[in-house]
């Protein structure tokens, strides 16, 4: 899937690290209460790596012992990140959910997942974004 659409450089370790580094809350939009799924197995390792896991999800009450909520709008806490695993078109509407917020600054769009148009909206709205990458990988890249 091409990415063309210039998001902060993901190669570039230091950008990845500074994210890590800012970020403690995490919303997990499409995180799945089935164990074998990305988005579970990517929440999992990151609540393990100590950071406040925020799911939402259409369904349950609770995922990896954390309350469930249906949209962002819902969650009442700080969301520092906001971390999507669902569909491309998905993210115009959850970038406005975002922008209706003023504590996220980190819009992360996983591996395989790219919508260059809500990405350069969120990017000139002063978010980092990062697209078509897996958050979990991209931790893990840290600990080299």
């Amino acid at each position: 899937m091409e990415c063309p659409m210039p998001t902060i450089n993901t190669n570039d370790i230091k950008e990845i690290k500074k994210i890590f580094d800012e970020v403690q809350s995490i919303a997990i939009i499409g995180l799945s209460p089935d164990e074998s799924k990305d988005s579970n197995k990517v929440a999992r390792y990151l609540q393990q790596e100590g950071f406040k896991i925020i799911p939402v999800y259409p369904k349950e009450e609770t995922i990896l012992g954390e309350k469930v909520y249906r949209s962002l709008s819902e969650i009442d806490e700080r969301v520092d990140m906001v971390d999507m695993f669902r569909k491309p078109a998905i993210a115009d509407s959850l970038l406005e959910e975002i922008l209706k917020r003023d504590d996220v600054k980190v819009f992360w769009l996983q591996l395989g997942i790219v919508n260059n148009e809500a990405c350069e909206k969120a990017k000139a709205a002063g978010l980092t974004v990062v697209q078509n990458k897996c958050s979990k990988v991209e931790h893990q890249r840290l600990a080299v």
